[in-house]
């Protein structure tokens, strides 16, 4: 089992090495290699996961250098949980970009575009693997500027002006946030001797309370940045939204759950008594009210999803903040639900701006009634995001509910009005856009008026009507020709996703055993350390 940990890391990188020996021209090749090492770490991540959960943490040190200092990876309840849920989500983006790909031919003459995207979409992979393995704060920096790196290079792809303009602020933002970071790495280790999170978990307790404490606050803003927390999110509706589509999508699915990942291991194992319970019900609070307010104002619907992004980021730490089981089983539920449901919206919003030529729902009108399947897709996660009984966002958001009224209290009872309220105009968010995009007369819309005529199904097509309204941008950034002749690749991934937000509902009461036990484990630490200890050699 513990020669598996390394594996989500090291297949993608090696494939990273393998596609650059066979040149950029090789371009199915390359496909068959990222969809085998990430089916590879979907599977591998599965099974530590299940390992995690009935054997406990499963600890290896790696990197030939002597303990406390070689790297050292761990999977528990928690980091097994993300990461076959992230493993999930970039198989599925995966298959839906190459399908673009293969129906769109959107590439120049040299294949150069894809031949960057495909190996820095799996070192993005490796990236987030590495993060949510991480058993010490230096092997978690790296791995979040491995995220950087591949990201920048993911969002400006194509090279437009608007991409590099807002992917600028992007790497801003994440090289400032990467500085607080090796600043919260030199003063733990200058204070503790060490950046093992098992062993400053027991020495910082025995440091000097303001040492401590500047820690904390380096640490909270830095994963406050990546989980985009407000104050700390402006820059996350203005970046998402000018990626591509399959970009966008495992951007807004995985990369602040990184953050908010972080977040919670480092407050649960490193400052499990340090008081932060004021701090985080503010945060919490203001991330999903404001975070919704933007939502609500939006006109586009890439920059809408983006601002319920923010929002419901809240509702994860909201779990935190409240420090109980039950918050925090809550809490990890609706990580998982949101992860996949947020996912999803924007592959429709893929479909939908391949169909159009816009995601800007004012210009959008009868889809419901021009591609009922479309109407589909995007009616059930939106519902699931809102929180409508009885779907999975409902189950998680419920637990919450019931654990901030068991916490009681103003603070509690604030947070659990602040729930409520933007559950209610996230639904309305997303009645906005089914009334003005799904729901009115075709002929309501703004947008260009369409050329329609009988398309049959393809290899690569399986709708019957083509609406030609305009152009896209794909992931090279040409522009290519809008319809409804939908490839199977990215339906299939969309639909694939979609069908596992409702295996959700059908498996609440597993997950949430999962969830649960996983919440004591973070809550209850001593069996992380134990473990770590015990591999590391003691040497603390």
């Amino acid at each position: 089992m513990k020669g598996l940990v390394p594996l989500p890391v090291l297949l993608p990188l090696f494939a990273v090495g393998l596609k650059f020996v066979l040149g950029p021209r090789r371009l199915r090749i390359q496909t068959l290699i990222s969809l085998a090492v990430l089916t590879a770490d979907l599977v591998i991540s599965s099974i530590l996961m299940v390992g995690a959960d009935q054997h406990g943490p499963i600890v290896v040190q790696v990197g030939g250098f002597a303990a406390p200092l070689g790297i050292t990876l761990v999977v528990d309840r928690f980091s097994g949980l993300m990461l076959a849920i992230s493993s999930t989500v970039t198989l599925a983006v995966l298959v839906y970009s190459q399908s673009q790909r293969t129906a769109d031919e959107n590439e120049d003459e040299a294949g150069t575009p894809l031949a960057v995207f495909y190996p820095t979409y799996l070192v993005l992979a490796a990236g987030i693997a590495d993060s949510f393995l991480a058993g010490d704060l230096f092997n978690l920096y790296v791995g979040f500027e491995v995220m950087l790196t591949a990201s920048y290079v993911l969002m400006t792809i194509g090279g437009s002006e608007q991409r590099i303009r807002h992917g600028a602020v992007y790497i801003m933002v994440g090289a400032s946030s990467s500085l607080l970071f090796v600043a919260a790495i030199a003063v733990a280790y200058a204070a503790c001797g060490t950046v093992n999170l098992a062993d400053l978990s027991t020495r910082l307790a025995t440091t000097e309370p303001a040492v401590r404490l500047a820690v904390q606050v380096l640490l909270l803003t830095v994963f406050a940045v990546k989980a985009a927390v407000f104050p700390l999110s402006a820059w996350l509706p203005d970046s998402y939204p000018t990626a591509p589509a399959p970009v966008t999508a495992v951007f807004a699915g995985l990369l602040t759950k990184v953050g908010v990942y972080s977040l919670i291991r480092t407050q649960t194992l490193l400052f499990p008594h340090d008081g932060r319970t004021s701090l985080l019900y503010a945060v919490a609070a203001l991330s999903m009210i404001v975070g919704i307010l933007g939502a609500v104002a939006q006109a586009d619907l890439k920059r809408l999803l983006s601002f319920t992004l923010v929002s419901h980021v809240g509702f994860l730490v909201l779990g935190l903040a409240l420090g109980t089981v039950r918050a925090l089983s809550g809490a990890l539920f609706y990580a998982i639900t949101h992860i996949t449901v947020q996912t999803t919206l924007f592959l429709v919003t893929g479909l939908i701006e391949r169909r159009e030529g816009t995601a800007d729902f004012g210009r959008l009108a009868g889809l419901a009634r021009m591609s009922p399947l479309l109407g589909v897709l995007f009616f059930l996660p939106a519902m699931n995001l809102a929180g409508i009984p009885p779907l999975s966002g409902f189950v998680a958001k419920l637990a919450l509910l019931q654990a901030a009224a068991a916490v009681g209290g103003v603070g509690a009872y604030f947070l659990l009005a602040a729930m409520l309220v933007t559950s209610l105009l996230t639904l309305y968010a997303m009645s906005k856009v089914w009334s003005r995009a799904f729901w009115r007369d075709p002929g309501e819309g703004l947008g260009k008026e369409r050329e329609r005529q009988i398309v049959f199904p393809g290899v690569a097509g399986v709708a019957v009507i083509r609406s030609t309204v305009g152009e896209a941008r794909g992931i090279g950034g040409r522009r290519i020709a809008t319809g409804e002749n939908y490839p199977a690749g990215m339906l299939g991934a969309t639909i694939a996703l979609l069908l596992l937000s409702l295996a959700y509902t059908v498996w609440a009461g597993p997950i949430a055993r999962y969830t649960t036990r996983a919440a004591a484990e973070l809550l209850d630490p001593a069996a992380y350390v134990q473990a770590v200890q015990a591999v590391v050699g003691g040497a603390h």
